[in-house]
Order: C-alpha cells, then sequence, then structure tokens
C-alpha cells in the first residue's frame, strides 16, 4: 500500500527502522458473513483498513479507506476492539518495518455492490468464520471476527 506523505516525511527521517502507527479496520457484515479484500502488496486476505493520517479522526479515517478501497461508504455501528502487538508487525518489500495499532468498527454496507478503487485491493470475498481456514489471510483478523462474533 502506498505510504502517505506524512509516513514518507518519516521514512525521510528514520528510513526503514521499526515504525508504530495508528490504524483502522472495517469489519463489514452481512449476516454470518465478512467482507475480505485480498491486498495487492502480500496476495494475502485480510479486513479493509489503512492508517488514521494527523489530526484525523479514526471514524473519518475508516470511511476514506474503504472509499479509496471500495468505492462505497459504511454505516459505523460500533467498535469492535483494538489490535497490535506481533501478529500487525510486518516488513515491506522495500525493508520498512511497520507495526500498527488498530482499532476495528463493525460496519455495513450502504449499497449492495462496489467497485475496486485503487490498487491495493486485487479482489473482495464473502467468508463465514468456518470458510476463513481455506484462505491464504492475515491470521490477525480471526481474533478480530471471533471478537465480531461475540
Amino acid at each position: 500500500m502506498p505510504a502517505s506523505a506524512y509516513v514518507r516525511s518519516l521514512r525521510d527521517r528514520i528510513g526503514g527502522d521499526y515504525l508504530l502507527l495508528p490504524g483502522v479496520t472495517a469489519v463489514v457484515q452481512d449476516g454470518d458473513r465478512f467482507l475480505l479484500v485480498r491486498q495487492s502488496d502480500s496476495g494475502r486476505w485480510s479486513l479493509i483498513g489503512g492508517g488514521v493520517e494527523p489530526g484525523e479522526e479514526p471514524r473519518a479515517a475508516l470511511l476514506r479507506e474503504v472509499r479509496e478501497e471500495l468505492g462505497v461508504d459504511v454505516e459505523i455501528a460500533e467498535i469492535v476492539g483494538a489490535y497490535g502487538g506481533a501478529a500487525l508487525e510486518s516488513v515491506y518489500p522495500n525493508g520498512d518495518h511497520v507495526g500498527y495499532v488498530t482499532i476495528a468498527y463493525r460496519c455495513s454496507l450502504t449499497s449492495s455492490s462496489f467497485s475496486l478503487e485503487d490498487d491495493e485491493v486485487l479482489d473482495t470475498r464473502w467468508v463465514t468464520l468456518a470458510g476463513l481456514g481455506e484462505l491464504d489471510r492475515h491470521g490477525w483478523i480471526d481474533r478480530v471476527l471471533a471478537d465480531a462474533t461475540r
């Protein structure tokens, strides 16, 4: 995923060293199904989300990220939880080391159709918890989806 101007300015100063960033995650739910996206940078399945920009409210960041990635709006119902730690750390192909602390929000789509608006998302898929096991996915989403079904 492309880095924001803010993150690029930090990278200019610290290089690829570890950077901890705030994020948001959309748990888009329709009955017992959840919407996943296949990310272009890793090819793995995950939830929709991204970084919170300086001065941006997390809810506004979530609405922006969903609009950027799917071209639709969502209605935010509630916070599912906050997540971080080793499961949300990675090293990008360019060597940048990053960790995220993300707030996950339960959402519903306001439109039944959406389009992939940017190059971050290769595909979308609705899955149930039972169908998660067959997907190459980021492991941390299992915890988020389990929390969303409680």
